[in-house]
């Protein structure tokens, strides 16, 4: 009763102004009490056990508890056990869609043209926004991806979420998905759950694999993955297990011919692409991966252990094709040919703006050197190709054990960084005219994480069917966002500006040192974690953590779980908890300007993303970003038979206030123009909407999960099945005047309601058979403004082991070559399929695989 207490009285005094201290002098004498009672917090990792043969009996986790690792369907908490078998026999080169084929919660699809979301995917977990969900390695926590989701698909709009797809599949053990909140825990971000990615540790042996496919719509459009892992030892209690990977991955395309690209070819232009816009993944180059994992057992108390990694791709799409009768700012302006070379000029070549217009215009100003267009340089018209080169690199380490009074420690360090370096080419930053380049340099994005952990562990007999663990620790964190300047043609004005000719580069303008800068924010937090078996059918757990950042004051947040052993077979378990997520850094500073279509008319527009604070923004009604906060709650049941069958079912409800997103698109009226330049916004004329982070609605998040897995032997060998099922559905049940009824559409309805998953894996001699079927319901495209129905995809591999060392794999994912509805495409489109297809749109997949084990 008296953790409860002191959980509820530090969360009703944690407020941000003179809260703050007492907070802070409640917190240090907490932690002075427990300091000595201590915890291994994030120290512990996952264990597997084996029978006298070697056979694996059952795969243990860690994330979720602070006590000794249990089995996943013992866990207080619901989690999902991904092991690097059921990984292995998925074709995908990327780990995001790995896990979405196996995870039903987990949710991540294409985002082509997307600007950034296309080159760094957002990854949602239970319907919410990809920094919603904190991400693990070894336990410990993950640096957050630069990207800001300018453009996405409801929930993911403004997110700025961990990279996961620069961990390479080769170095993973197996993938902890807790599906609960865990603030309490594991601190900011931890509402919809966590995912940990557990490390290979073997000290020998290793294996190496070569994984070739191609779509079979078009076999140019393939992938290629070679990958190795191998471990060593190090003296005689000691390993470094190294782990690499090395893939490309061919565009794709499902498109049909632009309907501007049909008519500027039918008026007689030659040279027009087809397709003039492809729809499809991106083009990725050259993705190399790299992680290592080291430990050593340095004496009888004492572990040194380290880990870390390096990964550098490059990531390209394109952008919408700038169609020479349609491109406002570049081709035309006020339904007219855009013409440079001042007013005499525009009133010469008066024409409007068709198709038929473009070639005429073109012949005309070719010769007549006082007067310019770019129906005359570029009048099949041009389709930019924006990318950036993406790299991720860490390093973790720290000291653990055990002193000879009971107690265990851990003391831990960490640094991330992701980077993302822009460009865009075949474009033109039209203010400069026939001189204007044809590349861009952009500029960076840049996060860096730093942090420092100590973690204290005690066993207190208490005289109950377990030991009372006790756990606390201390955590400091710094985030850094950086916004590195691009080349100044990017992002100045050329002296076609007077004539109304757009500035900056097309389709993504560079950074210019206006909005460049570095930002950054410290937080301190405490915690506190008691777990114990009350009898032997009955476990309770408690956690309270109490963190303070720069900006925000304190916070506190409390978890109690419990589990309730009723049969031999039959178990139920709870949680309630509270949490909270701080906006990042880059949500409380970055500015962006990108190029939308509105779904209701097909035109383009120049959007522009200003921070919160910005003194336009306050005009607008924007105010200094809070944090969010949740309450979560579970309650489940697990069944456990002798025979071989597992079945968990849980439901989960999560309440979040206070939620960061984007405000609504106002209009760029003349008004609103001169206030943006008045505020020393040079750019206002290259956009005609502007919008900014607000925190600006409440949600609630409830649903099913529920898991079924069987296995058994018999005369056809080893076959293991499971059945997965997710059912998510979000309500807004408080919004303000910037949520429109479309984007409360987009979260209530941007990725399906309901997953399934169906698994069969068949073993028998020296044949494997895998079988998957997913199924993803009913979403709401945004883009379309419509209701898709959902559809389902079957998998299926067929391994052959010619030696226990040599095989060979040959499948295909989406055997029975599903699409998904066609799109309602808008005129300036050339789209056949949703934008935000949640399975994608490419179609069959054929891939083959040869591995060889030492």
């Amino acid at each position: 009763m008296l953790f409860i207490i002191q959980a509820g009285f530090l969360r009703e005094i944690s407020v941000k102004n003179n809260g703050v201290i007492w907070s802070r002098r409640l917190a240090w004498a907490a932690f002075a009490g427990f300091c000595c009672i201590g915890t291994l917090a994030e120290a512990q990792v996952s264990v597997t056990t084996f029978d006298q043969s070697g056979e694996v009996i059952e795969e243990f986790v860690v994330v979720g508890s602070r006590a000794a690792p249990r089995s996943a369907i013992n866990s207080t908490v619901p989690v999902d056990v991904v092991d690097v078998d059921e990984l292995a026999s998925q074709s995908n080169v990327n780990l995001s869609d790995l896990l979405r084929s196996v995870v039903p919660s987990f949710h991540v699809n294409v985002n082509p043209s997307r600007d950034s979301a296309a080159l760094l995917r957002p990854v949602n977990l239970r319907g919410l926004a990809p920094d919603h969900s904190l991400v693990l390695v070894n336990n410990k926590r993950r640096h957050r991806g630069a990207v800001i989701q300018w453009i996405s698909n409801g929930a993911s709009d403004g997110a700025q979420g961990p990279d996961i797809s620069a961990i390479p599949a080769a170095a993973i053990k197996q993938v902890e998905v807790l599906r609960d909140g865990a603030a309490a825990q594991y601190g900011s971000d931890a509402i919809a759950g966590v995912l940990n990615f557990v490390l290979k540790d073997a000290s020998e042996g290793g294996q190496l694999s070569v994984d070739w496919g191609f779509h079979s719509e078009d076999s140019s459009e393939d992938r290629m993955l070679v990958s190795g892992n191998f471990g060593l030892p190090v003296g005689s209690g000691g390993f470094l297990n190294l782990s690499g990977e090395y893939s490309e991955s061919s565009s794709t395309d499902r498109s049909v011919q632009h309907p501007d690209a049909v008519a500027v070819a039918a008026a007689g232009v030659t040279g027009v692409a087809n397709p003039a816009k492809p729809w499809g993944n991106p083009d990725v180059r050259d993705s190399i991966k790299l992680f290592a994992n080291f430990g050593y057992q340095a004496n009888d108390g004492m572990e040194l252990y380290a880990f870390g990694n390096h990964s550098t791709r490059e990531v390209e799409t394109p952008f919408f094709y700038r169609s020479p009768q349609g491109r406002s700012g570049v081709y035309v302006s006020g339904g007219k040919m855009l013409i440079g070379g001042g007013a005499d000029c525009k009133a010469q070549y008066d024409y409007d703006a068709t198709a038929a217009n473009v070639p005429i215009v073109r012949d005309l100003l070719s010769a007549d050197p006082a007067c310019f267009a770019f129906a005359e340089i570029l009048p099949a018209g041009f389709t930019p190709q924006f990318g950036a080169n993406i790299t991720d690199r860490s390093v973790a380490g720290g000291l653990r054990g055990s002193l000879d009074n009971g107690f265990s420690y851990d003391f831990s360090a960490s640094w991330g960084q992701n980077e993302l370096d822009y460009y865009i080419n075949d474009t033109v930053n039209a203010s400069f005219g026939p001189a204007t380049p044809r590349d861009f340099e952009l500029g960076k994005y840049i996060q860096t994480d730093s942090s420092v952990h100590f973690d204290l562990l005690y066993l207190l007999d208490i005289g109950m069917a377990s030991d009372l663990n006790i756990a606390s620790g201390f955590e400091w964190r710094k985030e850094e966002f950086q916004i590195v300047t691009g080349e100044q043609a990017s992002w100045e004005t050329g002296p076609f500006g007077a004539d109304g000719f757009s500035a900056r580069s097309n389709g993504f303008g560079g950074f210019n040192p206006a909005s460049s800068g570095t930002w950054d924010r410290n937080n301190i937090a405490l915690y506190l974690d008691l777990e114990a078996d009350i009898t032997d059918r009955m476990r309770l757990s408690g956690a309270l953590r109490w963190e303070d950042f720069d900006l925000f004051g304190s916070v506190a947040n409390f978890k109690l779980a419990s589990r309730m052993q009723l049969s031999d077979a039959v178990a139920l378990r709870a949680s309630l908890g509270t949490g909270f997520r701080a906006p990042t850094p880059g949500q409380q500073n970055a500015n962006n300007l990108a190029t939308v279509v509105d779904s209701a008319t097909g035109q383009f527009r120049e959007q522009g993303t200003i921070a919160s604070t910005n003194p336009v923004a306050v005009a607008l009604g924007g105010e200094a970003l809070d944090a969010e906060s949740s309450t979560n709650y579970t309650v489940g049941m697990t069944v456990q038979l002798d025979n071989g069958l597992n079945f968990t079912l849980d439901w989960f409800r999560i309440d979040l206030e206070d939620r960061i997103a984007l405000s609504a698109q106002l209009d760029m009226t003349e008004e609103l123009l001169q206030t943006l330049l008045a505020a020393g916004v040079a750019e206002a004329r290259d956009f005609n909407r502007v919008r900014y982070f607000t925190n600006d609605f409440d949600t609630k998040t409830q649903g099913l999960d529920a898991v079924l897995s069987y296995g058994f032997q018999s005369d056809w060998g080893a076959t293991d099945m499971f059945v997965r099922f997710n059912y998510t559905s979000t309500d807004l049940t408080a919004f303000g005047e910037q949520s429109t009824a479309a984007r409360r559409q987009s979260l209530e309805k941007g990725a399906p309601e309901t997953r399934l998953i169906f698994g069969l894996s068949q073993a028998m001699n020296r044949w494997t058979l895998n079988l998957h079927y997913n199924h993803f319901g009913d979403w709401f495209d945004s883009d379309d403004g419509r209701v898709h129905d959902g559809y389902g995809l079957l998998d299926l591999s067929a391994q052959y082991s010619f030696t226990d060392n040599l095989s060979i794999l040959l499948g295909s994912d989406n055997l029975l070559d599903n699409y998904p509805s066609q799109a309602a495409r808008s005129p300036s489109s050339g789209r056949l399929y949703p934008r935000y297809s949640p399975a994608g749109y490419n179609g069959r997949l054929l891939y083959g695989r040869l591995r060889f084990a030492f």
